[in-house]
Parts: structure tokens; C-alpha cells; sequence
């Protein structure tokens, strides 16, 4: 009787890991799985390394790098998700794995996890304190508006800017959904802040959808960029029942894209009744101030005497009072004459004392200062040369040949003409 075992095929240990590793990937060429990250590691060369779990079982799981950096979204532990990928094996540890190169959120129940989770950890950082948002400018010049070129939010909120007050917008175009939204929005945010002539608020808008619609709103990036902003930023995302992250961290949150328009900016034609109201007020109190102050003024004159009488009483006292100081100066007059006549008699004789010592002084000061004039200078041989208007030729340098000049003399000046200069 053969021996059983010499029937069965004998194979190497890398022949059955080969062959079980081909029935693996032609039975489950393509899979898509269900279950929470497990245990992720990042490997320096890029490659994510990690398991998928449920109540009941793991999955190994790997992402190369390539495939990681292409997907949607960046797994986390303790995420649920659905892989996308084909299942293989790893002969080295007799395992088998999926290859991952597709990955999405599993349901809203996982998002809204996630959601919370990270609304807790920006939270303890400070990012959504009441203290550190700014105010909205009363009246901006100039608003920035981050959000798609195309659809009816940026239409509707330029209307509505339109028919309140119309100003200067900028608008920094973006994606609002998908997997590079998040990045645009949070570089157009950037962006605006780094501009030398700022806007003086941004109004980051999108319309509704669903939470995996409005996530790029959730993510941290957008979020601290918002926080960060030192413009003031108005979240205006989806709906009124919609709540992203990003309402949180900006300064004011709208319900709608147009309320963040109406926000922004107040109402012209409102601001212009109100001017005119508080001008009419103005008016009508400096009217009333004017009127009490007349009556007040009236009520004075009434009280005031007659000016014709007033006039005629002090004109009489100015009378007597100019009545009375003639005949007192008339006395001090006579007076004083006796006493000046006795001290002119004293003083005439020192007087011409005085006169003839100050006529000797000054003859002497005339006889020394003609002896300094350069008349006397002139006398004894000497002469000055000037120009033509009588401006002094201090120098030779100061000459020019064949120029016309005045030589003065102590008894007349002469004309000459400069032919050398040595």
C-alpha cells in the first residue's frame, strides 16, 4: 500500500507563500472594507502601517506613500472608515493585508466623531475663546470674499453688498469641496493677510450640503488660519442649522451668505436718514439755544436804565469832575512855579558846567575819528578800487581782465580797465 503522503505535491515554503499569495489577490482583486484605524504608524520612508478592526477581527493594513499622499482623507487613530484596496499577502510573516490606495469617512456617525474630537482639542488650545475675536469694522472700504467664483453664493452676496453699500470686494477664488479645498481656503486667508493694502474683513461663505460636503471647513488648517487672521473674518458655511469649526474660530459667524453681507457693511440709504435725522436735531437745538439766549438778552434790556439818561447823568458828573481837576491843576501849578523858580537858579550854573566838559568830550571824539577816516588815509598816498555799482574789490583775485573799474582817490575817483593781473 502507497504511502498517503507520498500522493500530495511537496512544495518549498516560498512556493505555497507564492501560491497562496496569487489565490489571495485573484479572489479579492479589489475590496472595499469596514472598520476602525488601529495602531497607525508612519514609517520615514512615507509608507503608513496600520490596522483595520472590528468587534470580531484585524486587518493589517498598508498605504504607500504615494497612495497616502493622494488620499482624500488623513486617516487618525481611532477613525472609522471604509478601505478601498486589494487584499495580499506578506510571505516574510505569513500575514495577509490589504493595500490601501482609497479611503473614505464611514458615515456621518464617524464624521461627527471626529468632529467633536477635534472640536475639543482646538478648544483647550484657545482657538474659539469669546476674548480673543476681534470687531467687525463699522464701515470697511474694502471687503475680501474667500469662497467659489462660480454659483449663486458670490452673485447673491455681491447683490446684496450692492443694494446696502457699495464698495470695493476682493474676491480670492476657491475650492469649496474636496480634497483640495482645505488647503486653497486656508492659503486665500493666508493670502489676504500678507497683501500691504489689506481688506478690512473677509467673509469665508459656501452654500449648504452635507456634512462630507462642508468637511474641508473642519479641518485643522482652515481653522487656525482663521484664528490666526488679523483681519476680522465672518464664517458664512452653509445653512443656518449648518455648524463647521470654522464658526467658531472666526470673529462672526452669518447663517447664510447673505447675512454675512449684511454684516459686513450697514445700509446706505438708513445711515444717510439717521445723518439727516441727527442734523435736524442740531438744528433744532441750537435754534432753542439761540431763542432763550435772546429772551434772556431782552429780559436784561428791560431791566437796563434809559440810555438817554444814563448819558446825561455821567456827562453832568464828567462835568463837574473836569471842573474840579482844572482849578486843582491851576493850584498845583502855582505852586510848583515858586519851587522851579528856585531850583533853575540852583541848576543854571551846573548846567553850563555840564555843557561845556560834554563840548570839550566831543570836540576831542571828533578831532580822534577824523584822524581814523580813510579820507585822511587817502591823503597820504593811498586808494580803493570797487565796480562799476561801487562794490569793494577786496583782492586781485576778485578781478576780471579787461574789466571796467573805480579808483577812488581822497580828491575824486578815476576809471580804469584791468589789462593784467600778475
Amino acid at each position: 500500500m502507497i504511502p498517503l503522503t507520498s500522493i500530495l505535491p511537496e512544495y518549498t515554503v516560498t512556493e505555497l507563500s507564492l501560491a497562496l499569495k496569487r489565490m489571495v489577490e485573484m479572489g479579492f482583486s479589489r475590496v472595499r472594507v469596514r472598520g476602525e484605524i488601529s495602531g497607525l504608524k508612519r514609517h520615514t520612508s512615507g509608507h503608513v502601517y496600520f490596522a483595520i478592526k472590528d468587534q470580531d477581527a484585524v486587518l493589517d493594513a498598508v498605504c504607500w506613500r504615494g497612495s497616502f499622499q493622494a488620499l482624500s482623507i488623513t486617516p487618525q487613530e481611532g477613525m472609522e472608515v471604509i478601505a478601498l484596496g486589494k487584499l495580499t499577502t506578506y510571505p516574510g510573516r505569513s500575514k495577509y493585508q490589504i493595500v490601501v490606495d482609497g479611503m473614505e469617512h464611514a458615515g456621518e456617525g464617524a464624521l461627527l466623531k471626529l468632529l467633536e474630537e477635534r472640536k475639543r482639542k482646538l478648544a483647550v488650545e484657545g482657538l474659539f475663546e469669546e476674548g480673543r475675536k476681534k470687531p467687525l469694522p463699522f464701515l470697511p472700504q474694502t471687503i475680501g470674499i474667500i469662497t467659489s467664483p462660480t454659483g449663486a453664493v458670490i452673485r447673491d452676496m455681491l447683490h446684496r453688498l450692492a443694494d446696502r453699500f457699495p464698495l470695493s470686494v476682493l474676491l480670492w477664488p476657491v475650492a469649496v469641496q474636496g480634497e483640495t479645498a482645505s488647503a486653497q481656503i486656508a492659503a486665500a486667508v493666508r493670502g489676504f493677510n500678507g497683501l500691504a493694502i489689506k481688506p478690512d474683513v473677509l467673509i469665508i461663505a459656501r452654500g449648504g450640503g452635507s456634512l462630507e460636503d462642508l468637511w474641508a471647513f473642519n479641518e485643522e488648517n482652515v481653522v487656525r488660519a482663521v484664528a490666526e487672521s488679523q483681519i476680522p473674518v465672518i464664517s458664512a458655511v452653509g445653512h443656518e442649522t449648518d455648524v463647521t469649526l470654522v464658526d467658531f474660530a472666526a470673529d462672526k459667524r452669518a447663517p447664510t451668505p447673505t447675512a454675512a453681507a449684511e454684516f459686513a457693511v450697514p445700509v446706505r440709504s438708513q445711515l444717510m436718514q439717521t445723518l439727516q435725522h441727527y442734523g435736524n436735531q442740531l438744528l433744532n437745538h441750537i435754534q432753542n439755544k439761540l431763542s432763550l439766549h435772546e429772551s434772556r438778552l431782552e429780559a436784561l434790556r428791560r431791566g437796563l436804565p434809559s440810555l438817554e439818561s444814563w448819558l446825561n447823568d455821567n456827562a453832568q458828573k464828567l462835568d463837574d469832575l473836569s471842573e474840579r481837576l482844572t482849578n486843582a491843576n491851576i493850584r498845583f501849578l502855582q505852586s510848583q512855579n515858586v519851587n522851579l523858580d528856585h531850583i533853575v537858579s540852583r541848576l543854571a550854573p551846573a548846567l553850563e558846567n555840564i555843557i561845556d566838559k560834554a563840548t570839550q568830550r566831543l570836540d576831542t571824539l571828533i578831532q580822534l575819528l577824523d584822524s581814523y577816516s580813510y579820507a585822511r588815509t587817502l591823503e597820504r598816498g593811498f586808494a580803493f578800487v570797487t565796480e562799476e555799482d561801487q562794490s569793494l574789490i577786496p583782492s586781485k583775485s576778485k578781478t576780471v581782465i579787461h574789466h571796467k573799474v573805480h579808483i577812488h582817490f581822497y580828491d575824486g575817483v578815476a576809471k580804469a580797465e584791468i589789462l593784467e593781473v600778475e
